[in-house]
């Protein structure tokens, strides 16, 4: 596996990521923003954010897959969401495990999570980019 993530000693420990991401593989992929549209290019879980982010991270993995790589591959993750609250903390995370159970994985790579205005359209929660490393 290409990717080693670790927290370093003086910095906090946070249980949904790790702080360090060390990429030794040879292939650098950068994700585009990932929307909660299934393969046809529906919305999925309209007005759910649980569900847009299973989906977002789900698209995540198939783009990965179809270059060689997977989830374990990503070596830093953005999250951006529409009018954040800490509030929408557990629908984020519900999401993720949620997507994290069915691809059989423990998504815990750097992430960046930032509160946005708004996406590419209204019914869209959530949008996920990702940057791997595949060995």
């Amino acid at each position: 596996m290409a990717i080693t993530l670790v927290n370093p000693n003086g910095l906090p420990e946070i249980d949904a990521y790790r702080q360090v991401s060390i990429a030794t593989g040879s292939k650098l992929v950068f994700i585009a923003g990932q929307v909660a549209w299934d393969a046809e290019g529906v919305n999925v879980g309209d007005g759910d954010l649980a569900a847009q982010v299973e989906q977002c991270y789900l698209n995540i993995a198939t783009a990965l897959a179809e270059v060689g790589g997977s989830f374990n591959d990503v070596a830093k993750l953005t999250v951006y969401v529409v009018d954040w609250t800490a509030d929408k903390m557990p629908q984020l995370m519900e999401g993720v495990t949620r997507a994290a159970e069915k691809l059989g994985v423990t998504p815990v790579a750097p992430a960046t999570l930032l509160g946005v205005a708004a996406l590419d359209v209204p019914d869209h929660l959530v949008e996920v980019e990702a940057t791997a490393v595949i060995d």
